[in-house]
């Protein structure tokens, strides 16, 4: 009972443990604690995902117009005047006949043309009043920003411009669009997405003429700087303002935005219901700062790709048709500054990030990672840390090692096909990393703390039981110590016969072999019936059963291993023949009783061993096999203890250096396991045995010599025969008991 607390006291100890690094995780969860590795972790495993499902498909209904290097070098440098992105325009829609227009650039500025400044200051001298009104006729023609904005009106264009996030930043420039959702109409700290202070817009004359316009900043870029979400709406001052993407697909699909909040949290919710935003038939998920996740369709060159002075020249390649397409203005030249770091590639065009926005628009093709996926990533840490926690004690490291292996594995694979059928986004990076801390938590636990215990009692007892006997002391090791005590216990004694002469037969290299060939399997035998060795005395083996760990059938154990050091030692007298050693012969003896075992001996050197008159008697029933001609003799305490055994009784005997007599065995085996031929010559021995004890000395030696005749390989019937020829002469006497005294060791 006492090894039961102390083991689930320690298992208790573990899952509490294991319980707090649980609530850890949970607390950065909920945003008590900011664990930026989880965070980065959770990024580069969003990337992995990404990158893996990835659809590597080419968009055609999708142009980006490039004002790349090739335009630069050809056209000027960037700015151009107004009136050749007026030419570029009317080519795109006259020429090309595209259907929407989106400029990823901002025009914040006016367009200074030196031209004009001349005409207007001849204009205001009085020297050239004759030519004022041919003057203002050509006047509209040189200002190229009304020129721009004649080719802008009535077409479906969308201008780009910014905002600012930073309260520092509160100078506003240019103008605004219009919202798409006007301040008031949602109420008051209903939503909680980004919220700009200031606005670097197109000039008026511009964004006036154009038939929308989309902020193309991103204050929701990763920590690392890496695109992975964009905000598809901002605030400004109450009025809700839509992307360049968004605004780009709304003109394309000719539908309205609409902003659609989470079943059961409507407007007027102190909360942030807003899950989609609506285009007609068409649904883009967000999270609760307005923004998606970037679906990427691949590296760059996912759509096709169109040199600007191609377009202004008209030489655009055939096999790019820009017919009832999208046309995004950007840029890949370094110069200008508009390349991104994103998790497909470091080095990516801005410009591709709206149009990868525009087609997933287009496809309703995105990853949703809604506000409430706190909740599943919540029930997930929770039902996996629960699990791990309480599993994970209970299993050894191999066990726990594929334990946790399969729960990781089954982890990555859900969440994969959760994100690929169904488009979520669950979290990966917490559940990964709470399983590799809980199984690096409970290996440490059981390395540094329980197997503290195991290395603490291998230390006191690891020479003497076996490692499975650790281990199972190990559950409670305050039970077990090197102190010393009395306990009934069973000792063994072995020892090989005639090794002298074995000995001299052999080169000291042969000997040892033999030696080791000899005590590796009985040592073997020992441990495997739970014994514990004590010593090696040369050819001599001493062992007991009953400690360290305590054993109520320790008898039966060092019997049965007694056995089977016999059944053995059989088995590996062929490999003794092939190598050409002797045959070896064994005696072991047993006694039951109780013992003094602990460390003892001297400052000098100390051991865990047994002492006392039973473990001298068991010494000294080794050293009666070889005169009776077995190999195993056993005391009658030991007998006693093994009731269910057959045996042979071969003596009642005094030992040298003992008052008392003790009737020793010779265990034959199980009943159930002798034959009938064995049963019947046990029988006809006990007569005899009866005969003698009765002094009944004729009828005795009748049967002894019929037995040895029978049976000559016994040496026990001889020995009877011997002792009745000379009671024939000298009589014991009327007060005989039976006993045999023998004098030697």
């Amino acid at each position: 009972m006492q090894a039961w607390i102390s083991q689930w006291r320690r298992q208790l100890t573990r899952i509490g443990i294991s319980l707090a690094i649980i609530l850890f995780f949970l607390t950065h969860l909920v945003g008590w604690v900011d664990v930026s590795l989880i965070r980065q972790l959770e990024a580069l495993t969003y990337d992995a995902r990404l990158n893996l499902t990835l659809p590597e498909t080419v968009d055609k209904r999708i142009v980006i117009i490039d004002i790349d290097e090739a335009s630069l070098a050809a056209e000027g440098r960037w700015p151009w005047d107004r009136d050749k992105l007026r030419k570029l325009v009317d080519v795109l829609f006259d020429h090309y006949q595209i259907r929407v227009l989106g400029f990823d650039v901002v025009f914040a500025e006016k367009d200074e043309n030196p031209i004009l400044k001349q005409l207007e200051g001849l204009i205001a001298d009085p020297a050239y009043q004759a030519l004022t009104p041919a003057l203002e006729r050509i006047r509209p023609l040189l200002d190229h920003d009304k020129v721009f904005a004649e080719g802008l009106q009535g077409r479906p264009v969308v201008l780009g411009y910014y905002f600012n996030q930073d309260s520092s930043r509160s100078v506003s420039s240019g103008a605004l669009p219009l919202p798409v959702f006007p301040a008031g109409s949602f109420p008051k700290n209903s939503l909680s997405f980004k919220s700009a202070s200031s606005y670097g817009g197109n000039i008026p004359v511009l964004q006036q003429a154009a038939a929308a316009g989309g902020f193309f900043d991103n204050p929701t870029t990763s920590i690392d700087g890496v695109f992975r979400r964009v905000p598809m709406l901002q605030e400004y001052q109450g009025a809700v303002y839509e992307s360049l993407s968004l605004a780009v697909a709304r003109l394309y699909l000719r539908q309205p935005v609409r902003a659609i909040f989470a079943k059961g949290f409507g407007i007027g919710k102190n909360y942030n219901g807003m899950e989609w935003i609506g285009l007609g038939q068409h649904k883009i998920p967000v999270d609760a700062d307005a923004a998606t996740l970037v679906p990427y369709r691949g590296r760059q060159g996912s759509f096709p790709y169109v040199s600007a002075t191609q377009v202004l020249n008209q030489t655009v390649p055939g096999d790019v048709k820009l017919k009832g397409t999208i046309a995004l203005i950007g840029t890949t030249a370094p110069g200008l500054l508009d390349l991104r770091n994103t998790p497909v590639q470091k080095i990516y065009p801005g410009v591709e990030i709206h149009a990868n926005l525009v087609s997933a628009i287009l496809d309703d093709r995105f990853q949703h990672r809604p506000a409430y996926t706190l909740g599943a990533e919540l029930v997930i840490l929770v039902v996996i840390g629960l699990m791990l926690a309480l599993i994970l004690p209970l299993l050894n490291s191999v066990w726990s090692t594929l334990f946790a292996f399969t729960v990781f594995a089954v982890t990555v694979i859900l969440n994969l096909m959760v994100w690929q059928y169904s488009n979520f986004v669950l979290p990966l990076a917490s559940p990964l990393l709470l399983i590799m801390v809980l199984f690096m938590h409970n290996t440490s636990y059981g390395y540094f703390v329980e197997s503290r215990s195991k290395r603490q009692l291998g230390g006191l007892f690891g020479q003497y039981v076996p490692p499975e006997l650790v281990e199972e002391m190990s559950k409670d090791p305050q039970r077990y110590s090197l102190q010393g005590e009395r306990r009934e216990m069973t000792v063994l004694f072995s020892d090989v016969r005639g090794f002298t002469t074995i000995s001299e037969g052999l080169n000291p290299e042969e000997l040892s072999d033999l030696m080791n060939a000899f005590l590796t399997p009985m040592t073997e035998v020992i441990h495997q019936y739970r014994g514990t060795i004590d010593k090696y005395m040369g050819d001599a083996i001493m062992a007991f059963w009953g400690a360290p760990l305590n054993n109520p059938d320790h008898a039966r154990f060092a019997l049965e291993a007694a056995m089977a050091m016999d059944a053995r030692l059989q088995e590996i007298q062929e490999q003794f023949a092939e190598r050409g050693w002797p045959p070896i012969k064994v005696g072991i003896g047993l006694n039951t009783g109780e013992m003094n075992v602990g460390n003892m001996g001297s400052a000098f050197r100390m051991a865990y061993t047994v002492l006392g008159d039973a473990v001298n008697l068991g010494s000294r029933l080794e050293g009666l096999t070889k005169q009776y001609g077995v190999t195993i003799i056993v005391s009658e305490y030991t007998r006693n203890a093994v009731a269910d055994f057959v045996y042979r009784e071969l003596d009642r005997v005094r030992v040298k250096g003992k008052d008392k007599p003790v009737v020793i065995y010779e265990p034959i085996g199980k009943q159930s396991e002798l034959s009938q031929e064995v049963l019947d010559e046990l029988i006809l021995y006990r007569n005899g045995l009866e005969h003698y004890r009765a002094q009944r000395w004729d009828q005795a030696e009748l049967q002894f010599l019929n037995l040895q005749k029978a049976y000559p390989q016994r040496l026990i019937y001889k020995v009877y025969c011997d002792r009745i020829s000379h009671f024939h002469v000298q009589p014991p006497g009327t007060q005989w008991d039976g006993v045999y005294t023998h004098t030697t060791k």
